[in-house]
C-alpha cells in the first residue's frame, strides 16, 4: 500500500502520469461544472423543486481525476450517487443533471422513475446502482467476470464511498475479483464518514486500502484534492487490468463540504472548524491555481470560462423546468416483463 503524499503547494507532476495542459483544462471545466451543479441543486432544493439532492462538493478531484482515466463509452462504469463529477466528466451533460433533478420524463437516467442520483447511461456504459449501499460492488465484479469470459479488454470501475466497505456486497466481491484476477477497479472516496459515523467507527485500520491484501491485490491511497494524483492511480490501475494483472482498490481521501444529502444536518456530528479546515484544500481551487500558475489558463480565460459554465447550468435548469413530467400511466414501465392487468373496481 502507498503511503498518503500530500503536496501542499500544488499539484502532483502532471508529466508524471502522461498529463498534457489541455487535459488539465478539460478537468478543470469539469470541476466547475459539477460545482455550479451542485451549489444550484441545493438551492433547488431549498426552494422546494427538487425533493432531493446530493451533491460532490469536496469530491472534484478524486471524481474527475479517476473518470477522465477511463475509456469512455468502452470501459462500464458503475458510480455511486456522489458521482456527479464522474458522470459529467463521462460525457453527461448538466441538461441531463437537471433533468434527473427535477424528475422530468426526458431524464436518461430512468425517465424520472427512479431517485435521483441513481446514475445511468447505457451509451456511456453508465450502469445504474441499487439503492442498497455497496451493491454495485458485485455488479461491477459480475460485469468483469462477464468480459474476462468474452475476452474482452473493457474494465468495470466501480466507485462507492468508505461506509460502503463495512458491507458484506464489498468483502464478497473484492474477495472473488481478487480470487479469479478480475479487470475490475474499486474507487473509495473516503470522506471520513458514512452519513453521520466517523471512520474510526467503521474499521480498525487507518486506510480503507489496506483491505485490498487481505484479497491478494493491490492497494493505493491518494490525496483525493489532488485531481493529478487520482488521474496517475487510476490510469496505472486501469493498465493493470487491461493486461491481466488482476484488480486494484484506489481510496482517494476526500471531504464533503455539503451535509450528506438535502435532508441531513451535518452540524450534529462535524464541528465547523473541521469542515473549514478541510476547505483550505478545495480540490477546484487548488487546480485553478496550479493552471493561473503555470501560465496554462489566463485569468481573463478562467473569467471566461466560468461565466459559460454559468450560462449552461441556469439554461439546463430552464430546459429541465419546462421539459414534461412523467406521466402517471407510465409508472410501472420497465418494471415487469409483461404488464399487469389492470382491473377497474367494480361499481359500489
Amino acid at each position: 500500500m502507498s503511503e498518503l503524499v500530500v503536496h501542499e503547494a500544488g499539484l502532483t507532476d502532471p508529466t508524471q502520469v502522461g498529463l498534457a495542459a489541455r487535459g488539465l483544462v478539460e478537468m478543470y471545466h469539469k470541476a466547475v461544472l459539477a460545482r455550479a451543479l451542485c451549489e444550484r441543486m441545493w438551492l433547488l432544493a431549498r426552494a422546494g423543486k427538487a425533493h432531493f439532492v446530493v451533491t460532490c462538493e469536496g469530491h472534484e478531484g478524486a471524481q474527475v481525476g479517476s473518470a477522465y482515466a477511463v475509456r469512455r463509452g468502452h470501459d462500464f462504469v458503475l458510480p455511486y450517487y456522489r458521482d456527479l463529477a464522474v458522470v459529467l466528466t463521462l460525457g453527461m451533460t448538466a441538461r441531463d443533471v437537471m433533468l434527473n433533478t427535477l424528475h422530468r420524463a426526458a431524464d436518461v437516467n430512468s425517465g424520472g422513475h427512479q431517485m435521483p442520483a441513481h446514475w445511468s447511461h447505457p451509451g456511456l456504459r453508465i450502469v445504474s446502482r441499487s439503492s442498497p449501499v455497496a451493491t454495485q460492488v458485485l455488479h461491477a465484479v459480475g460485469i468483469a467476470h462477464a468480459a474476462r469470459i468474452k475476452g474482452q479488454d473493457t474494465v468495470a470501475v466501480v466507485y462507492f464511498g468508505e461506509g460502503a466497505t463495512s458491507k458484506g456486497d464489498f468483502h464478497e466481491g473484492l474477495n472473488w475479483a481478487g480470487v479469479f484476477r478480475l479487470p475490475v477497479v474499486f474507487i473509495c472516496e473516503n470522506n471520513g464518514y458514512a452519513i453521520s459515523v466517523p471512520a474510526r467507527r467503521q474499521m480498525a485500520v487507518p486506510r480503507v486500502a489496506e483491505r485490498a491484501s487481505a484479497y491478494g491485490f493491490p492497494g493505493v491511497t491518494v490525496d483525493g484534492s489532488d485531481v493529478v494524483a487520482v488521474y496517475g492511480a487510476t490510469r496505472q490501475a486501469l493498465a493493470r487490468a487491461r493486461a491481466g494483472e488482476g484488480p486494484t482498490l484506489v481510496e482517494a481521501v476526500t471531504y464533503r463540504y455539503a451535509p450528506h444529502t438535502s435532508n441531513d444536518d451535518d452540524r450534529r456530528y462535524r464541528p465547523r472548524e473541521e469542515v473549514e479546515a478541510w476547505r483550505q484544500r478545495d480540490p477546484v481551487q487548488r487546480l485553478q491555481s496550479y493552471l493561473l500558475s503555470e501560465g496554462l489558463l489566463s485569468a481573463e480565460e478562467d473569467q471566461g470560462l466560468r461565466e459559460r459554465t454559468r450560462q449552461e447550468v441556469e439554461e439546463a435548469e430552464r430546459f429541465a423546468e419546462a421539459s414534461p413530467v412523467p406521466r402517471p400511466e407510465d409508472a410501472l414501465l420497465h418494471i415487469y416483463g409483461q404488464p399487469p392487468v389492470r382491473r377497474e373496481r367494480a361499481a359500489a
